[in-house]
């Protein structure tokens, strides 16, 4: 993995364990010369993932719509800083540029990027892994949800893998590195589905 693209809020919420995580995501991706590919931001877990890796040498790609470089919150500190019209130009963006996926905390931008990088590599538009670092419980709960659906039935067994989830920043690193691609919906036949 060259590049994992992190998705995570730009607030910065009163528990501290939350930037620290950014930071430590951060510093771990310099210290394994990964580079970082992320919202562009300078606020919040956004800009302290950054910064971290900007102090320990890594390289930082942000990529930001417009309209938030116009209400000044883009990061001007990053190795790259690619500027798109939107959201979805975006997201795209992430997904060409990245090896893979790490989720940290987040509001609902971050959930729309964790669910689009499972939803694509579901269907088969990418074959990487996607990463959710599980900070002090914060994802129990969609972690326990991803599970009903599996349970249920709306996702497919041979798709539960795609979620890798860890409370541990080395060892959801580790299993990211060996992580196989599964069967995508493209390479299926109907009666697969």
């Amino acid at each position: 993995m060259k590049r994992l693209a992190v998705y995570c809020g730009s607030a910065s919420p009163v528990n501290p364990v939350y930037v620290e995580a950014a930071r430590s995501v951060g510093e771990a991706l310099a210290t394994r010369g990964i580079g970082l590919v992320y919202g562009g931001g300078r606020l919040g877990l956004m800009g302290a993932v950054a910064d971290a890796a900007l102090a320990c040498g890594g390289e930082v790609i942000g990529i930001i719509p417009q309209a938030l470089v116009d209400a000044e919150v883009a990061h001007h500190g990053c190795t790259e800083l690619h500027v798109v019209s939107g959201m979805h130009e975006r997201k795209a963006l992430f997904t060409d540029l990245s090896d893979g996926f790490i989720t940290l905390p987040g509001g609902v931008g971050t959930m729309d990027e964790l669910w689009e990088a499972i939803s694509w590599a579901q269907l088969g538009y990418h074959e990487k892994p996607v990463g959710l670092l599980n900070v002090a419980g914060f994802y129990d709960g969609l972690i326990a949800f991803n599970a009903h659906m599996i349970d249920v039935g709306f996702i497919r067994a041979h798709h539960a893998g795609i979620m890798i989830a860890e409370r541990d920043l080395g060892k959801l690193l580790d299993r990211m590195a060996t992580y196989r691609p599964h069967e995508t919906i493209f390479g299926m036949t109907a009666a697969q589905l």
